[in-house]
């Protein structure tokens, strides 16, 4: 049995602290890169990494055959990514997985040609990996329905569809990858229903007791075309989780509101 600490990045964060107690569950030690370093809870070590600078990795990199790559932000990513994979080879890193976003190859926004530079890095780092492409969590949709339904008016932009996926069935996704040989770039995984931008929002304002009035939109350019493609969306041959918004709604609305 291998006995080696699996490196988490990102490891506190909302699919972090979902995927690190599957991998100890798994009788795996865990080191998990954080801002500050801090005291060790039950087989997680916590090391000082500053991503952005890779200060602090090599040492992070110690004895780690297997690296999961979960950190990620509005920007920097890319250049986060390259520090990692570099500090990677120098450590011999036998294992890389790494968590990516559906349609990160289509979707002409500066976030998705970000994200798609960070896989890149991976992908052509020349250490054997692993790359998981994952619909927009239901956490992210309940921020954006939040959000959207604080508006006297809801806006419906038409054509604009996602399938949200729950964070909890991608974090079983990933702990089985990383446990596991390196398998390159697997089949995407995505939320078991389709649904509009504006009928999350309905779904929540429902779940919420309340009703807003919609104004159809229309996204223009390149982006609306995307999206109206759905070239967001991995309709066919994706991995699909088990909960759906509904579900999600369920369980936080009480907690939201």
């Amino acid at each position: 049995m291998t006995t080696s600490p699996i490196l988490v990045t990102g490891g506190t964060g909302t699919l972090g602290r979902l995927v690190v107690p599957r991998l100890r569950e798994a009788g795996r030690e865990v080191r998990v890169l954080s801002r500050h370093a801090h005291a060790a809870e039950d087989g997680v070590d916590f090391v000082a990494v500053d991503l952005a600078t890779g200060g602090g990795l090599d040492a992070a990199l110690a004895d780690v055959d297997t690296v999961l790559h979960l950190a990620g932000g509005p920007k920097g990513d890319e250049a986060a990514t390259d520090n990692l994979v570099a500090a990677a080879r120098r450590a011999d890193v036998r294992h890389l997985v790494h968590i990516s976003v559906i349609g990160v190859d289509r979707v002409p926004l500066a976030w998705f040609r970000m994200k798609l530079a960070a896989e890149r890095a991976v992908t052509g780092s020349g250490i054997p990996c692993s790359v998981l492409r994952a619909a927009q969590f239901h956490d992210l949709a309940l921020k954006v329905a939040a959000s959207m339904a604080r508006l006297p008016v809801l806006p419906a932009p038409g054509g604009l569809r996602w399938q949200p996926v729950d964070a909890r069935d991608v974090a079983a996704r990933l702990a089985e990858l990383t446990l596991s040989a390196p398998a390159g770039l697997v089949p995407d995984i995505a939320g078991p229903r389709v649904y509009g931008l504006d009928d999350l929002t309905r779904g929540y304002l429902s779940a919420c007791g309340k009703h807003r009035p919609t104004l159809p939109l229309r996204v223009p350019g390149k982006v609306g075309r995307a999206y109206r493609a759905g070239d967001n969306l991995t309709l066919d041959g994706a991995l699909l989780g088990t909960r759906t918004w509904e579900d999600f709604l369920a369980e936080r609305v009480p907690q939201a509101v």
